[in-house]
């Protein structure tokens, strides 16, 4: 589960993308993603987009599913975006949801 409060930066995405790796390097793929924020809290700067870019780029055929919890505006994009940008299936839930986005994630 991945609750962001603040803007996201390029040490977010490093740090994320060295604790997927470490569970990739024994299962072959990720089964899911929740992240729960209130908000989207944006990025930090441009480096901190580029690095959400590539960290996508990068994982997007390794992980089945995202659940983005959050009652942001931005979630009905991210969801349409996914379907551009990634393997993944990602789906929208309100914050108040995050049990039923967790189920969802656990019955594929």
């Amino acid at each position: 589960m991945l609750n962001p409060h603040a803007p996201l930066s390029k040490e977010d995405f490093a740090g994320l993308s060295a604790a997927v790796d470490s569970y990739l390097s024994d299962h072959a793929k990720l089964h899911g993603v929740l992240i729960h924020s209130k908000g989207f809290p944006g990025w930090e700067n441009f480096g901190g987009f580029t690095a959400h870019m590539h960290f996508v780029r990068e994982h997007h055929k390794k992980v089945e599913r995202v659940a983005v919890v959050t009652d942001s505006q931005f979630a009905g994009m991210a969801e349409s975006l996914g379907k551009h940008f990634t393997s993944a299936e990602v789906r929208h839930f309100p914050f108040s949801d995050d049990v039923k986005a967790l189920d969802w994630l656990k019955t594929a």
